[in-house]
């Protein structure tokens, strides 16, 4: 594309003053109750302020389940840093401030190293719709061809549920490319699922280039090998080692997605299938498949694994039966020897929300460890049903869109030998005296693919089992001194005014009841 959209400044500011103004009622979760709005009334007043087609395609694409909240930390995480992590591309916020400091601050305490831009609003730029004229504004001015091919706007809650139109943005300026998305807390239940709905707006974005006429060939070149496109995030040696295993198939391991700079987004689209790794990337899978292109499940994770997905792959390609057989056996008796020579010994629960939890569960049994429950806060797929079906006939009890209170009650019940999970879930553990290790930190970021992630969780493992002693030891340490309330040491007895609980409980109670007569009016 060249140029910029047809654009008329002073009939689009109108439309935007009218939709906050009073032709659709006041948003009242973002006006009246700021982020401190319970998400039903967040939801409404986006609904109102003209959201309900974005917010039924984010119920279509992430359905929730028995808990209505996320239990990960704030979903826009989850995108921030699919777009903090491309070459040539600028990140702006628009939300609260306080929203915004915190997303910023964990995003550089994970290694982002460039700034992200944010445009402040208060009341009356929110609801006259004077925040849509500074967010395109500041669009204008960051929108620089020499430092940017794309910028990325981001709605979190409160402008979402107040309904800011970001799909009045031009859709370039002078050979940038403005992408806007809304990331409520409200409406997309895990930061994980949120880097999908980047990767997948970005896709949609690169499709229509393509439709529309030649684009940038890959920095790296174009493979003179059919490629796989690999969806979703994972450690930098596992792409390669997936390469090699592809490799006597006559084929190549294609772009990461979500991609590194704008380029990679035609190199991956321009595949001959696409490895969904991780399985709940469902907008970015929408756009493959209206590029055609074929979808396979699971990963090459451990010996059965890696044997049915080469052949699944082999199948997706037409690769002949001996050239499948012939990459099998090349890598499959490697695997076997890695995972014999690494035996894990004990009973495991895990859980996390990465999308990565059941492919970690089929290492760690085909390691010689018991996994009798594994959790994942991402939902149920086509795509994770040969690792569900797997799993589940080794006697795994696999829940899906798992709740904290799931996983607790599960690492409760069974007392394991090792508790792999997110942080309240190793802060349980560990006060009960179970040894534990935080997923995201500690097992996603390790290989799991082929000869290479047969052995790797192993040792970490291991070690954090051994542990048992000194978990043992440290409750012994720590005993007499309280618990929640009356947690610390006490010359006397804790002031716990149990009174003031109750009085505050029928506050609560009644300001509930209050709520449900509303909903019900």
């Amino acid at each position: 594309m060249t140029g910029e959209v047809t654009y008329d400044g002073a009939a689009e500011a109108e439309v935007i003053r009218g939709e906050a103004r009073g032709d659709l009622p006041e948003p009242r979760g973002a006006a009246t109750g700021g982020c401190h709005a319970g998400a039903a009334e967040m939801e409404a007043a986006a609904r109102m302020a003209g959201k309900s087609e974005i917010l039924d395609q984010y119920a279509a694409d992430y359905p929730q389940g028995p808990h209505d909240k996320p239990q990960s930390m704030c979903p826009a995480f989850g995108s921030l840093r699919v777009g903090l992590r491309m070459r040539r591309t600028a990140t702006v916020l628009s939300g609260s401030a306080c929203c915004v400091y915190g997303l910023t601050f964990v995003s550089h305490f994970y290694g982002a190293r460039r700034s992200v831009g944010y445009v402040p609003f208060n009341s009356e730029t929110l609801v006259t719709g004077k925040l849509f004229e500074d967010i395109r504004e500041a669009v204008h001015d960051l929108a620089d061809p020499d430092k940017y091919d794309a910028i990325v706007v981001t709605n979190l809650c409160v402008p979402t549920a107040s309904g800011v139109p970001l799909r009045l943005l031009p859709r370039e300026i002078d050979g940038v490319r403005i992408v806007g998305i809304d990331v409520p807390g409200f409406g997309i239940p895990t930061h994980a699922e949120a880097k999908d709905v980047l990767a997948g707006a970005m896709l949609k974005y690169a499709r229509e280039e393509i439709m529309a006429g030649p684009v940038q060939a890959p920095a790296a070149g174009k493979s003179d090998r059919p490629t796989v496109t690999l969806l979703g995030e994972m450690f930098p040696a596992d792409p390669v080692m997936i390469g090699a295993m592809l490799g006597p198939m006559g084929l190549a391991a294609g772009p990461v997605v979500p991609c590194r700079e704008w380029r990679e987004l035609y190199a991956a689209l321009d595949c001959g299938a696409v490895a969904a790794i991780h399985p709940f990337y469902t907008a970015a899978m929408r756009e493959f498949d209206a590029a055609g292109r074929p979808i396979v499940g699971s990963a090459p994770v451990g010996h059965d694994g890696t044997a049915a997905w080469l052949a699944a792959i082999g199948d997706a390609f037409s690769v002949p039966a001996a050239q499948v057989g012939a990459a099998q056996n090349a890598f499959l008796p490697a695997i076997r020897a890695a995972l014999d020579a690494k035996r894990i010994k004990g009973t495991i629960t895990l859980s996390g929300y990465e999308g990565s939890e059941l492919l970690v569960a089929r290492l760690l049994i085909e390691s010689g460890a018991d996994v009798p429950y594994v959790g994942t806060a991402c939902p149920k797929t086509v795509q994770s049903a040969a690792d569900r079906d797997w799993l589940e006939a080794k006697g795994v009890k696999v829940r899906f869109r798992a709740s904290l209170e799931d996983d607790l009650a599960a690492m409760e019940a069974i007392r394991p030998d090792l508790a792999i999970g997110t942080t309240p879930v190793v802060q349980k553990a560990k006060e009960l005296g179970v040894p534990a290790l935080y997923f995201t930190n500690l097992i996603s970021a390790r290989p799991l693919m082929g000869p290479a992630g047969a052995g790797s969780l192993a040792e970490v493992v291991t070690a954090a089992i051994a542990n048992k002693g000194r978990m043992d030891e440290m409750r012994q340490f720590f005993e007499g001194v309280g618990h929640e309330d009356t947690a610390g040491v006490w010359e006397g007895a804790p002031n716990l005014r149990p009174d003031f609980r109750a009085q505050h409980q029928k506050k609560l109670d009644k300001q509930a009841k209050a709520a449900k007569a509303a909903e019900m009016i």
